[in-house]
């Protein structure tokens, strides 16, 4: 049996419509929110299923610590990987037309060379053009992959704030020192990924994930 009018409107002003995600909030009737008790268990039994594998999987040094610390992490999984990989596979290439194995880390090089010199120092003399293509045996492309790493690697470290908001002018555009070295962790984040699809379609597993 329905209320009387006069009731139902009373009990409109006492209880007002639900909001929006009524289904996760619920009202008390002194109007504060509080979580629905079945959601709440829902969030429990999730952490307690997911901290034992929090603690059991070690993470990657350098991660949440800043640009010198994700620097770090990349070099390391660059460098973990290629050492990984068997020098015959240096000259794979997935379709005719693209990049090898070893050109790509020798563009990481190159490109981790040249745009640091935007910001000061110079490229090494002994460091050609065309070395993209002409290093190919994974002794020499570790080597100049390893060498430009550490060379972001210290010259970030020795850059004041002063430095890094140094106004600078690279193609078609200004910038700022700051802003080029984001650009060289991203860039050599990018081919990260493309050489760990390259590994995996070459039967390398990347060494972090064993």
């Amino acid at each position: 049996m329905r209320s009387p009018p006069a009731q139902q409107a009373s009990e409109a002003r006492k209880y007002p419509p639900r909001a929006p995600f009524a289904n996760l909030l619920a009202y008390s009737s002194g109007w504060k929110v509080v979580i629905v008790k079945r959601h709440l268990a829902i969030l429990l039994l999730l952490a307690c299923f997911s901290a034992p594998l929090l603690r059991a999987q070690a993470l990657p040094e350098g991660i949440w610590e800043g640009y010198d610390g994700e620097w770090k992490h990349v070099s390391q999984q660059l460098i973990a990987l290629a050492l990984a990989t068997p020098p015959e596979k240096f000259a794979w290439r997935p379709v005719p037309g693209v990049r090898s194995i070893s050109e790509v880390y020798m563009h990481i090089a190159i490109a981790n060379f040249w745009l640091l010199s935007v910001t000061g120092p110079k490229i090494p003399p002994d460091l050609k053009d065309d070395m993209e293509k002409t290093v190919t045996s994974k002794a020499e492309v570790i080597q100049w992959l390893k060498r430009s790493l550490e060379a972001v690697k210290q010259a970030h470290l020795a850059a004041t704030p002063k430095d890094l908001a140094r106004k600078v002018h690279i193609a078609d555009r200004d910038a700022t020192v700051d802003g080029i070295y984001l650009r060289i962790i991203i860039h050599d984040n990018e081919h990260m990924g493309q050489l760990i699809a390259y590994a995996r379609m070459t039967g390398v597993v990347p060494p972090w994930s064993k």
